[in-house]
């Protein structure tokens, strides 16, 4: 099971055990029935058919990447069983059936909000953009490059692909243009290396980023070059928050080792799942649906969470900052 996956399945593995010693749907505990999809379409549309054949399931979190949404969705779908996706972040997941509901934000969310961030809050009026060449980089770049144009200026887009460590024939032509900010679409590898060079060749500029950024080794490798970046995140495991305190601790305690935004994100889908079912009275079907529709600003651990018509999350990304050599959250 890829990293991912576990975590995904850990983080709701935490929200069972806490709704069950909260009593449960009217007393009676949940039971939780786990099918590891292996990443793989086929499996995942199988994963789905056993779980609601065989197994007679009231709802599922799942699946973790998007393209077993995309197969499995239509499975629960004709069965009328909520099924609910905490990190497939493709476009097109909320439109396969009104039974399919997603509560992270897509690419497109997260570059737009933060170009608003970016030219509302930190006044910076000329972007460079330099993007991974791969669906994600693609779709980070496309939707800040266009927001961006609207709100400032773009002044140049480069290209780079993963695993690349010279950037420097992309960053003077970057330099040449005399932007304010640099906004980096892809992962912290290749973001901790373009921001030493970038620095190394005197281009002083705001560096600016997705949920790629977030991981300690973006602060191991970019040492002072990354101080003062600011970057999109789906969860904070810092959050000051008791609610959010309370599961790393629950989560740390449990598997001995720190949740990821993935095993957050799967937390809040369960959580949200099982309290749509506890107002259906545990009925599933289409009165659980008319419950999940009903879920407004839901106080998450990854922040408030609501659904429009289609079953699509409405929330405020997380936008955090490097400050003296730590993850601080910004808002």
């Amino acid at each position: 099971m890829a990293t991912y996956g576990l975590s995904t399945k850990n983080g709701v593995e935490v929200a069972v055990d806490e709704f069950n010693k909260n009593g449960g749907i009217n007393g009676k505990p949940i039971q939780l029935i786990s099918e590891d999809t292996r990443g793989d379409q086929t499996e995942a549309a199988n994963a789905a058919s056993k779980l609601i054949e065989q197994d007679k399931v009231s709802a599922i979190v799942g699946g973790v990447i998007s393209s077993e949404t995309m197969t499995a969705g239509p499975i629960t779908e004709d069965a009328k069983i909520v099924m609910i996706s905490s990190s497939s972040t493709a476009v097109g997941v909320p439109e396969i059936g009104d039974y399919v509901f997603r509560n992270c934000l897509s690419d497109e969310v997260q570059a737009v909000q933060l170009a608003e961030y970016a030219v509302e809050e930190l006044g910076l009026k000329k972007f460079a953009v330099m993007f991974t060449n791969n669906d994600y980089g693609l779709s980070l770049k496309e939707a800040f490059e266009k927001k961006a144009k609207k709100l400032a200026e773009v002044t140049a887009i480069e290209t780079y692909n993963d695993g690349e460590k010279d950037f420097r024939a992309q960053l003077t032509k970057i330099k040449g243009t005399s932007p304010d900010a640099l906004y980096i679409a892809g992962y912290y590898t290749e973001a901790a290396k373009i921001a030493q060079q970038a620095k190394d060749q005197g281009l002083d500029v705001n560096i600016l980023g997705a949920d790629g950024f977030y991981s300690p080794v973006l602060l191991e490798l970019g040492g002072d070059a990354v101080e003062g970046s600011v970057f999109t995140a789906g969860f904070f495991t810092d959050d000051p928050s008791e609610k959010a305190q309370n599961f790393v601790k629950a989560y740390t305690e449990k598997f001995n080792a720190e949740p990821d935004m993935f095993a957050a994100q799967a937390y809040d889908a369960a959580m949200i799942l099982l309290t749509a079912l506890k107002n259906a009275n545990g009925a599933g079907g289409e009165a659980h649906q008319q419950e999940m529709l009903k879920i407004k600003d839901f106080p998450g651990i990854t922040g408030s969470t609501s659904f429009t018509p289609i079953g699509d999350a409405v929330k405020d990304i997380i936008i955090l900052k490097v400050e003296n050599g730590k993850f601080t959250k910004l808002r």
